[in-house]
């Protein structure tokens, strides 16, 4: 069998990428938060530094565009394109957002943390939507990206508020430690999907070649670390602050790959290739 194409995509760049690394971790960021913190209004640091990371993502996208200031066409399309849903509900997003820190509504602080949910699911669907790539059109990618990204956030929130000296509620570290379960899961079943499906051998390669770190020291490690802090409460803020660095930087660099390493086009597959006109051998 030989196979043509198969060619990493060249559209999309480490700006792209950033988008779903710092939007990601950003999105289930603010949706903790608001849990966390419900009904009362979340620390307004914490809150700032949720909402940076989805606009930092944002406008790594917009410096990604040929011309930035055509980044407008991208609101025109919402009945046919998972990108224009995302940047509607980042408007969404960021409106309720900021209404809440001003309003201080219960209500309103919630409806943001719940748009901060959709927002990742739209990043999940972008990836899904682009049929050309193997390793984006999995269905099972939109179950992973949603995963890392609460992943993610749990570990950033988890840190931030113990540098920022805000009281950490007693069950975010056990939450912490289910998400990052849960996102192990799906980063199996997700391998396994594109091994089933004959997936390029180049985006298999690269995602292997990211595994190994992925799995220990963005998940066993931080998960042992919030354990040990239980044998270790003298340490217990230095481990959970290690514990959710490493949670977060595994999940960008997994994203990273995914996007910028492991995207090559879907290619062409012929049988064996014979000498003369094709039916000769049949005329014969």
């Amino acid at each position: 069998m030989i196979r043509i194409g198969s060619i990493l995509q060249t559209n999309w760049d480490w700006r792209a990428a950033g988008n779903f690394m710092f939007g990601g971790t950003g999105s289930g960021m603010l949706l903790l938060l608001v849990i966390a913190f419900y009904p009362a209004a979340p620390p307004l640091l914490v809150e700032l530094v949720a909402l940076g990371l989805v606009g930092l993502g944002l406008f790594l996208v917009w410096l990604e565009i040929g011309r930035p200031w055509r980044a407008i066409n991208v609101l025109f399309h919402p009945q046919t394109s998972w990108m224009t849903r995302e940047a509607f509900v980042a408007m969404v997003t960021f409106g309720l957002a900021l209404a809440g820190i001003v309003l201080q509504t219960p209500w309103i602080i919630a409806a943001a943390g719940i748009a901060g949910l959709g927002f990742l699911f739209c990043q999940g669907r972008i990836l899904h939507a682009s049929k050309g790539i193997p390793a984006w059109r999995e269905p099972s990618i939109v179950a992973l990206i949603m995963s890392t990204g609460l992943a993610e956030g749990a570990g950033a929130l988890l840190a931030l508020m113990i540098l920022a000296g805000v009281q950490t509620p007693s069950w975010l570290a056990y939450t912490f430690i289910t998400l990052l379960a849960v996102r192990v899961l799906a980063w199996g079943t997700y391998r396994g999907a594109l091994a089933a499906s004959n997936a390029p051998p180049a985006a298999l390669a690269a995602l292997a070649g990211v595994s190994r770190v992925f799995l220990l020291l963005g998940n066993v490690v931080p998960a042992a670390m919030i354990g040990l802090s239980i044998f270790f409460p003298q340490h217990i803020n230095t481990l959970a602050v290690l514990a959710g660095i490493f949670a977060v930087l595994a999940g960008w660099n997994v994203k990273f790959t995914i996007i910028t390493r492991a995207a090559q086009v879907q290619g062409y597959a012929f049988g064996k290739l014979q000498k003369g006109h094709p039916l000769a051998k049949k005329a014969a």
